[in-house]
């Protein structure tokens, strides 16, 4: 029983060792997707800036 016990107290710890792996790299990923929407909002701003004004000729 206890040979029993201490298998699954082992599995338990590998699989929360990996979850947290991937926890982190989700985080990762998550960090570098808002960086580029943050990039893309900014470029779409800017351009958005040289577009003439409703009303206003070229």
């Amino acid at each position: 029983m206890k040979e029993l016990l201490e298998k699954r107290v082992n599995e338990l710890k590998n699989e929360f060792e990996n979850g947290q792996k991937i926890l982190e790299e989700l985080d990762a990923k998550r960090t570098n997707l808002t960086q580029t929407l943050l990039r893309i909002s900014g470029a779409i701003q800017a351009l958005e800036g040289l577009l003439p004004k409703e009303g206003e000729s070229n």
